[in-house]
């Protein structure tokens, strides 16, 4: 009998063990994915000075994920800082802004918010580069993959490397 106790106790602790570790993978593979589209988007000379500023509007993992990688990545000659937003009235001038999935019904209002920045709009729901995102990740195949709408990026003043289309599962 404890034999059997203790090889239920040690599944369990196991099994959630995986899932705590997968959403931490998720969050560092979403954090990657950003760190190598600093690479492949081109921003206005007015934003290739000062803090490369990647914010976050809403809870996710991502947040501490992307701020693990600020203390030790740069984008170009360019200092990595992340902020948190809380609201869509704190959102103040990004590079790339992050809109967590508790966030995704006011992406209209984010829009709006960033409308005269040139920021790279990233979402996390389906159907968000229909309403205005540039980027949307997805899940296929369980496996991490991205959306592109190229039209939604340009339209901040932003230029998407040939490489990123190619890397995207769809383009718009």
């Amino acid at each position: 009998m404890k034999k059997v106790v203790f090889i239920l106790i040690s599944l369990l602790i196991l099994s959630s063990g995986f899932k705590l570790g997968s959403i931490d993978t998720n969050s560092k593979m979403k954090a990657i994915f950003i760190m190598n589209f600093t690479k492949m988007i081109e921003w206005p000379k007015s934003y290739r000075e000062g803090n490369f500023v990647v914010g976050v509007i809403g809870d996710s993992p991502l947040y501490t994920e992307l701020t693990k990688m600020a203390k030790t990545k740069k984008v170009s000659n360019q200092s990595l800082q992340i902020k948190k937003f809380n609201t869509i009235k704190d959102i103040g001038k990004c590079h790339i802004l992050y809109v967590s999935r508790n966030k995704s019904q006011e992406i209209s209002s984010v829009l709006k918010k960033v409308k005269s920045n040139s920021t790279l709009i990233i979402t996390e729901k389906q159907g968000l580069v229909d309403k205005g995102a540039g980027i949307n990740f997805i899940i296929k195949n369980n496996r991490q993959k991205f959306e592109l709408n190229k039209k939604n990026v340009e339209k901040y003043k932003l230029k998407v490397s040939s490489n990123l289309e190619a890397l995207a599962f769809t383009v718009k």
